[in-house]
C-alpha cells in the first residue's frame, strides 16, 4: 500500500469541453427532451446545469462572487445538500426557457474561460470551498478542481447515455475520476467499526481502473493505493459499475448484484453507500 498522489485534471477541461460541444451539436430536437438516470431531469436540463456549473465557478472562484446566502443556517451536510439542490431546482426551472440553440452559445463562452481559469491556478493552494462528499473541511485546488472535472464528466456521460453517443470511459478520461472517486471511501467509512489494522481492499477492473485500500487506524479510515495484502474483505467492480455508484446512478441493491465481495461482507457494506457526489 502506498500513499495517494495528487490527481491533476486541469488539462482535462478544454478536450472535455470541445467533447460537450460536440455532442450537443450532433443532437436531435428530440434528443434534447429525452429523459435521464437524473430523475426529473432530461438532457436539456443537464445541458443547462453544465453552463450553471460554469457561471457559479467563473463568478464564484474566479470572480470573488459570494454566493447566495441559505434561508435558514446550514448547520450539517443535510442541511447543504438541501441548500444546493434548491440552487439547482431554481436554474433548472428558469433556464428552460433557453433554446438548445441559445444554450450551446452560451457554454461556447464559459467554457474556455473556465479552462483558462483552472489552468491558471495554483494547484497545492487551499480552494475556497472544501470537497465535502469526501468529509474535508479544508482541500487543495488540485482536488477541487478534480470534483468539478469528475462532475463535468459524469454529466456529459449520463447526456450520451440517454441518446446512445459513444462514452468515454478511455483510461484518459475516466482514470482520473475513479481516482478521485474512491476519496470519498474514507468518509463513507466513517461510521464503520472495525480493530485498528483491518483494511478493506477495492479492485475495479478495466482500463482506467486500480487497486485501493482502506486501513482502519486509530483516528479513522485511511485510504492507500494498492492492494491490501490479506484485507477482511476484498471487493472487486467493472469501471462502469464504479463510476455509477460514486454518482447515484444505481441503488443499494443492483449495486450488491453487481459487486462481488470476499471475505467478511458486513465490512465491505459501506462502500456499496459511498457517493462522490452532494447527495
Amino acid at each position: 500500500m502506498e500513499p495517494l498522489d495528487p490527481v491533476y485534471t486541469f488539462g482535462l477541461y478544454r478536450p472535455l469541453h470541445r467533447e460537450l460541444m460536440a455532442l450537443l451539436g450532433s443532437l436531435s430536437p428530440s434528443d434534447w427532451l429525452r429523459p435521464t438516470v437524473c430523475a426529473g431531469w432530461a438532457v436539456r436540463d443537464i445541458a443547462a446545469h453544465l453552463l450553471d456549473v460554469d457561471i457559479r465557478r467563473l463568478s464564484f472562484l474566479r470572480d470573488g462572487l459570494d454566493p447566495v446566502a441559505p434561508g435558514s443556517p446550514i448547520r450539517d451536510h443535510a442541511g447543504l445538500v438541501e441548500y444546493l439542490n434548491g440552487l439547482n431546482a431554481d436554474w433548472i426551472r428558469a433556464a428552460r426557457r433557453i433554446s438548445p440553440s441559445v444554450l450551446i452559445s452560451l457554454l461556447e463562452i464559459t467554457g474556455p474561460q473556465v479552462a483558462s481559469h483552472v489552468e491558471g491556478l495554483d494547484m497545492e493552494a487551499p480552494a475556497r470551498f472544501p470537497v465535502g462528499w469526501a468529509g474535508e473541511t479544508i482541500s487543495l485546488n488540485w482536488f477541487d478542481v478534480g470534483r468539478d472535472y469528475t462532475e463535468r464528466w459524469h454529466h456529459q456521460q449520463q447526456i450520451r447515455d440517454a441518446v446512445g453517443a459513444p462514452a468515454l470511459t478511455s483510461r484518459d478520461w475516466l482514470s482520473p475520476v475513479l481516482a478521485l472517486f474512491v476519496r470519498a471511501l474514507p468518509h463513507a467509512y466513517r461510521d464503520a467499526q472495525a480493530s485498528a489494522g483491518q483494511r478493506v481492499e477495492l479492485a475495479i477492473e478495466g482500463e482506467a481502473g486500480g487497486t485501493w485500500s482502506l486501513e482502519r487506524q486509530s483516528d479513522g479510515w485511511q485510504l492507500y493505493s494498492g492492494p491490501a495484502g490479506t484485507p477482511a474483505c476484498r471487493i472487486t467492480m467493472d469501471q462502469d459499475t464504479a463510476w455509477r455508484l460514486f454518482t447515484k446512478g444505481m441503488d443499494r441493491e443492483e449495486a450488491r448484484r453487481r459487486v462481488r465481495m470476499e471475505g467478511a461482507a458486513h465490512v465491505g457494506e459501506p462502500l456499496l453507500g459511498a457517493l462522490a457526489v452532494m447527495a
